[in-house]
């Protein structure tokens, strides 16, 4: 073989070798039979689609995300790319459920606010049940993030199914059960507008207890854990008032067993103000971020809400798991939790039979600063917010919600009236002509070496 000949092998060979290091590109969005998940029974207009990375965590966790008013799957897939991102090398899989055809998620219908009753919070449970078989995820990590209606349904879910959920992020949502009060359901099915004035108006206005024994209603019994939550809410917001940030503090508060009275009160980034609870064991469980001067068009963070949950690591437990052992669900303590979320202690006493402690044992991530992004919204000082875009609508429209586009987006999307919009730049990165570039280069050095005469 002349030197040619070792130059063309060579340079072949190098070829395959970058061509092979491509990044795979074969997961993507999949909408679910709803025979498949299991829909029987429940709003037939709730469909799921999911997000299966190629590789998967042993033990994946999983990410719901409920849309916004008027959204989709597919929009909400888009919106939330920075977290899809995440995903795709953590190995966690995330469920986009989707209100097809509706106005918002009903959060308000005395079937959805029922443990087992049924209607969209059951819906969307009943898909996580499905996905936790089907992949043999991890009961003990779900979680739920969106926001405006998403926020809406993330504290709903998280209100009326604490044994499946162990935390979540809700941008700008509202206090679990508050979307009852004055609720538009003139079917009784929650398949009407959809909407409550009231609440969105920020007008109803409850005691700590009033919140909490309202939430403890929709679950009798239930003496096990309570899932750590994350609100943010701009001071500015006409569509979903600010004034609900305060009944949320109540609300939480009271459900986590805690002081009304925040542990810590920080500036993570200049006008954005930051309260933070903590558990019986030392951990945040309870965290309220004001936006000075911010619409209803707090940003989406995927870096941020992965680090809040603990995903941007890959395997291991919970952070509040693995900080709390014995007093959340999952624990090492042998007498304490004795499984996952959701799979024994409900009607109890606390940390007995695997209720994993008194409801307000739970914890909420790091806060912001310490050990990195630490989970806040803000990431610190690094001014990610709004490097992705903002879920984000603005003033006027129907039911008062009309979207305008997403501050620090490139976007520039807009949902129609009454709806609120997410826009989220994409972080795919395409690889087909760089493949289409190497398997052109082979094929031309391949063929100059069989031309070539000997």
């Amino acid at each position: 073989m002349d030197k040619f000949q070792s130059r063309v092998l060579g340079l072949a060979s190098l070829s395959l070798a970058l061509f092979a290091a491509l990044p795979a590109r074969g997961a993507s969005l999949q909408k679910v039979n709803q025979s498949d998940w299991g829909a029987a029974g429940l709003p037939s207009y709730v469909n799921m689609y999911i997000y299966v990375p190629d590789k998967l965590a042993t033990k994946p966790p999983i990410v719901v995300a409920p849309h916004h008013c008027q959204g989709n799957g597919q929009g909400t897939f888009s919106e939330m790319s920075s977290l899809v991102s995440i995903a795709n090398t953590r190995g966690f899989i995330m469920i986009f459920p989707e209100a097809t055809g509706q106005n918002c998620w009903d959060a308000g219908s005395k079937r959805s606010l029922n443990h087992g009753g049924g209607g969209d919070t059951g819906a969307i449970v009943q898909m996580v049940k499905y996905t936790l078989a089907k992949y043999s995820g991890d009961a003990g990590r779900v979680y739920s993030v969106g926001g405006s209606s998403g926020g809406i349904m993330t504290e709903a879910l998280l209100g009326v199914y604490p044994d499946v959920f162990m935390a979540g992020v809700s941008l700008m949502g509202v206090p679990c059960g508050c979307w009852a009060e004055g609720y538009n359901d003139v079917t009784g099915t929650g398949s009407s507008a959809q909407w409550s004035g009231p609440c969105g108006g920020g007008n109803v206005t409850k005691t700590g207890q009033q919140w909490g024994d309202l939430v403890r209603s929709y679950y009798p019994g239930y003496t096990g854990h309570r899932p750590r939550l994350q609100h943010w809410h701009g001071t500015a917001d006409t569509i979903l008032s600010y004034k609900n940030m305060a009944e949320d503090v109540k609300e939480w508060t009271n459900l986590l067993g805690l002081s009304e009275t925040a542990d810590g009160t920080d500036t993570p980034k200049s006008g954005t103000t930051r309260r933070s609870w903590k558990s019986s064991c030392g951990y945040t469980v309870f965290e309220a971020f004001s936006m000075d001067g911010v619409g209803h068009s707090v940003p989406f963070d995927g870096p941020a809400v992965a680090a809040y949950f603990g995903l941007d690591t890959a395997g291991g437990q919970d952070p509040e798991t693995a900080a709390c052992p014995g007093a959340v669900p999952g624990g090492s303590d042998p007498g304490g939790a004795g499984g996952a979320a959701g799979t024994g202690g409900e009607g109890g006493a606390a940390g007995t039979g695997g209720a994993g402690g008194a409801a307000g044992t739970g914890g909420a991530g790091s806060a912001a600063g310490t050990g990195g992004a630490g989970g806040a919204m803000e990431s610190a000082s690094s001014g990610s917010v709004g490097s992705g875009g903002a879920i984000d609508a603005g003033s006027g429209g129907g039911n008062g919600q009309d979207a305008s586009s997403g501050a620090g987006d490139s976007t520039g999307e807009e949902s129609s009236s009454s709806g609120c919009s997410c826009a989220l730049g994409s972080d795919a990165r395409g690889s087909g002509a760089q493949t289409g570039f190497l398997l052109a280069a082979l094929g031309l050095l391949l063929g100059r070496l069989k031309r070539r005469p000997r």
